[in-house]
């Protein structure tokens, strides 16, 4: 065990013994992310580097404190690429988050409704509980069915379950060709667009509507083989975009900076994220402007305040989904008594909660993060 590791799971022990709560912390990019963070910092950046790379297998093994962008930029000297995108929200101040955070939020990016989730690429884990040990789950290999899936559970557990010190993910070769087409039309007309297009064999990859200066515009990104991507632009028309422009719009959606995202820090609004099935149709909230719509209508922004939270909420019911309160204004943020999840169903709950027990007796880790005080 190496020193960077062996530090951690010392802190971890006398975290046990004495009853301190900890907060893990690694590029420091998705404190807005689930309830407020609670305890001590437990900084994981030391624990950083890929492990192994084996570019021919698609795989590649790297411990949890690594920058995004320094794992993006290996894989891209191999051709290679993480296919769903994680957010890095990387700014002026902040280089972006890192694969630990990654996987313990399990946010992906404008592809993942053609490609797939963050929990589908994890192949293995290693994670340190909190008694202090050191347990390892899956593998290096696609195909792995011995045991319970443990490393898939990781994702999106938000630090709960224990600290995630290092993680083999599958990997991709960069698709020969791409390019994006703009659309001026309506948010119904562009879900009808979407729904129609999924069912014919197109390379589609990734999609947004919103309404620009008054006007909807959906983009649609190709994504595949140079044949497949040239017929299917030449089949669906609309406008092709510079595709260096093109690129910097997708990752500016990906990280949220595109303007829509703004939020006044000292204002009334806050970002909700409604998932709900692709076919839904366009879903209006009173006293809300039109959404942000993202995976080819699965996913929908909207900008309220977190006290309309049940108007919010119900209207992602209805549409057979559900709604998270995705970041808060940060004048708000420590005062909001709303919670940032959808209460879980009764069963559900149990799981949850006899997870955590089993991972962290003792408490440890901030289970805060994902269940309210009243949830």
């Amino acid at each position: 065990m190496d020193t960077a590791l062996q530090q951690v799971v010392e802190r971890v022990r006398a975290a046990a013994a004495d009853a301190t709560l900890l907060r893990l912390h690694g590029g420091g990019t998705k404190g807005f992310y689930g309830q407020p963070p609670q305890g001590e910092v437990l900084e994981l950046r030391a624990l950083s580097g890929l492990t192994s790379y084996e570019p021919s297998e698609l795989v590649v093994t790297v411990r949890a404190g690594t920058p995004l962008a320094d794992l993006a930029a290996a894989l891209a000297e191999q051709g290679q690429c993480l296919p769903f995108e994680p957010p890095c929200f990387a700014d002026g101040g902040n280089t972006g988050g890192t694969v630990g955070g990654m996987v313990a939020a399990g946010l992906s990016g404008p592809a993942r409704a053609s490609v797939g989730a963050v929990r589908d690429y994890v192949l293995g884990a290693t994670l340190i509980n909190g008694r202090a040990e050191v347990l390892s789950f899956g593998g290096q290999v696609m195909k792995n069915v011995a045991g319970y899936d443990v490393s898939r559970v990781l994702a999106g557990s938000l630090g709960t379950l224990g600290v995630i010190a290092e993680v083999s993910l599958k990997v991709l070769p960069v698709a020969p060709a791409e390019a994006t087409l703009a659309f001026a039309c309506t948010q119904a007309d562009a879900l009808r667009l979407l729904n129609e297009w999924g069912g014919r064999p197109l390379p589609l990859n990734a999609s947004s509507w919103f309404e620009h200066e008054g006007t909807g515009v959906l983009r649609l990104r190709l994504r595949g083989a140079v044949a497949a991507v040239d017929a299917a632009c030449a089949q669906l028309g609309g406008e092709r975009q510079d595709p260096v422009r093109a690129a910097a719009g997708w990752a500016a959606l990906r990280d949220q900076r595109m303007p829509w995202f703004a939020l006044d820090e000292t204002g009334p609004l806050a970002l909700w994220r409604l998932s709900v099935p692709q076919t839904a149709p366009a879903i209006a909230i009173e006293g809300c402007a039109a959404p942000l719509v993202e995976w080819h209508g699965g996913q929908r922004w909207y900008l309220a305040p977190p006290e309309q939270a049940a108007r919010v909420r119900e209207a992602a019911r209805a549409a057979g989904g559900h709604a998270t309160l995705f970041r808060v204004p940060a004048a708000q943020a420590a005062d909001c008594r709303v919670p940032r999840f959808d209460a879980l169903s009764a069963p559900v709950a149990r799981i949850h909660r006899a997870l955590m027990q089993e991972f962290d007796p003792h408490g440890v880790f901030d289970r805060g993060r994902l269940f309210a005080s009243d949830q």
